[in-house]
């Protein structure tokens, strides 16, 4: 039975939006008077660290890292099929180039993570470098710049911990960052039993009891639940009061998924895993999911995500991107929600996490008081180590 919220995603939007949202271009090419020739693309390794770094032909950089754990087996992919299209290429013609690569050497066939992690990391390395072209930072390369801070969330990996050891975790994480919203994972991923049931009965009403009415509360399953499963658990998060419930069953099950939608009142998030922008369509349009979640690393870079982002607003839907992995990732969602207007109340903040080293003259790139500063430098606005750097070695297969 459809939901009053299912229909109106599906019948209230005309399509022609859902068409323009993706039809309209994002990079703002209109700020560059001349063409910005890639010279160069290189894959680079420091210690457990890929990064790419682009250069122009007149002498601008470009650095971007990688998610580095799906790098060390993607890197033939980045260096074979998707870093040939670019290089002798304009940058500003960026939008045409992802066509490009998407059909070269019959790339489509093989869409998947790790093309999509190998396209990131060259696209935000060229964004990088065009905003330092025109002195720029990387969110007024796509418009208007909204957003100077950012709310974040911390998120716990945790499962199988007690109840007690993850509330414990989970006030140890806010009281290093301020952060004014939690994620906590359900289920046993991609299962559930007793043990896992029993935990999470006990963790959503805890949650709730310790941290306060007003604070925001998330949860994710990652898959754990079938559809009844899902519906009784989601009941308890509704009377509990969370905020969204992102993936309660596998996250290409979208009849299902859909199923929970309709039944339940708290928003389900989906979209971590997702590849296509015709699938964030479908998801959107069919009311399958609420709160629409690319992951900009694994769906490929901040210009389809963009894209998704302006279909999900079409629906009058928060889009809220998802962050894999660690290093330079919590950067980049934070440029992204500086210009997206409809990204939700929190984004994901898992900067203290990691060990890349990072400086920006802009911003202390930490949580504040639950708040991060979206740099203000040119292209990313930060700077990675001298000795970082020092020590890095060409990836070539």
């Amino acid at each position: 039975m459809l939901t009053r919220r299912s229909v109106l995603a599906a019948a209230a939007v005309p399509k022609i939006k859902f068409q323009n949202a993706v039809d309209q271009p994002v990079l703002k090419k209109e700020l560059f008077t001349s063409p910005v020739v890639i010279a160069s693309i290189e894959l680079m390794k420091s210690g457990s660290h890929y990064f790419v770094q682009v250069r122009s032909k007149d002498g601008a950089v470009g650095i971007a890292d990688a998610h580095s754990s799906v790098m060390a087996s993607a890197y033939p992919i980045l260096l074979k099929r998707v870093k040939p299209t670019f290089v002798g290429k304009d940058a500003r013609n960026l939008e045409d180039l992802q066509r490009e690569v998407y059909l070269a050497q019959s790339n489509y066939k093989w869409q998947g993570l790790p093309f999509w992690v190998s396209h990131a990391v060259i696209e935000i390395a060229i964004l990088d470098m065009l905003g330092k072209t025109v002195n720029k930072p990387l969110g007024a390369l796509f418009g208007d710049v909204i957003r100077k801070t950012v709310p974040v969330y911390r998120a716990s990996g945790n499962r199988g911990n007690s109840p007690e050891a993850e509330i414990a975790y989970l006030q140890q994480i806010v009281g290093e960052t301020g952060a004014g919203a939690i994620k906590f994972r359900l289920g046993a991923r991609m299962m559930y039993n007793d043990a896992s049931t029993k935990r999470d009965l006990a963790m959503i009403p805890l949650t709730r009891k310790t941290f306060g009415d007003k604070f925001a509360i998330y949860a994710d399953a990652n898959g754990s639940y079938d559809v009844p499963m899902a519906i009784k658990i989601g009941r308890v998060m509704e009377e509990h009061k969370l905020g969204f419930f992102e993936e309660p069953v596998p996250f290409d099950y979208y009849d299902d998924t859909k199923a929970i939608a309709d039944a339940l009142k708290i928003p389900i998030a989906l979209g971590e895993e997702e590849m296509s922008l015709r699938n964030f369509r479908r998801i959107i349009e069919t009311g399958t999911a609420q709160v629409i979640q690319p992951d900009l690393l694994y769906f490929g870079g901040l210009i389809r995500s963009i894209k998704v982002a302006r279909m999900a607003a079409a629906a009058g839907l928060d889009c809220t991107p998802h962050m894999s992995g660690g290093g330079l990732g919590f950067l980049y969602i934070a440029h992204f929600a500086s210009v997206v207007p409809n990204v939700g109340a929190h984004q994901e903040y898992k900067g203290e996490d990691d060990n890349l080293p990072v400086h920006s003259d802009t911003s202390s790139l930490k949580s504040e008081k639950g708040m991060l500063t979206v740099p203000t430098g040119p292209g990313l606005g930060v700077t990675l180590g001298p000795d970082f750097l020092a020590k890095a070695k060409p990836v070539t297969v």
